[in-house]
């Protein structure tokens, strides 16, 4: 994990929280919805995404367009994806809250951290050697 604290600023925080995220994801998925520790970890998982998609706005590795990459539409989709699953279950859609919240845990959590994984990235150094 050191060679992660060596990382600049905001990238700790952001792979930190996006392990984190991943984990309570997990448990969240596996576990009996609706209830209220459902909800509780719900708005944890929910506050761990916005620090990892708004941390990501800062990290200017893959400079495409300037400073940005197409993971930056993905941090973007994924705030808003955020907000779309909060309005769904507040009205009472969970069918869509369900498909928002599970499409965002593997599209903006599991596919992308495949992607740190690529040779010469940290987590690819600390994960794999």
């Amino acid at each position: 994990m050191t060679l992660l604290f060596n990382e600049t600023h905001p990238i700790p925080v952001h792979a930190i929280m996006a392990m984190i995220a991943i984990i309570l994801g997990g448990i969240q998925l596996s576990m009996k919805k609706g209830r209220t520790i459902h909800k509780l970890l719900g708005r944890i998982w929910v506050g761990l995404m916005l620090i990892v998609a708004i941390s990501s706005l800062f990290i200017h590795e893959i400079k495409l367009w300037g400073a940005y990459s197409p993971i930056h539409l993905l941090s973007l989709w994924t705030i808003f994806s955020l907000g779309l699953g909060i309005y769904f279950v507040r009205v009472g859609n969970i069918k869509r809250h369900k498909q928002v919240m599970i499409a965002l845990y593997f599209f903006a959590l599991i596919l992308t951290g495949f992607f740190t994984l690529y040779p010469g990235r940290v987590m690819h150094q600390i994960l794999i050697g």
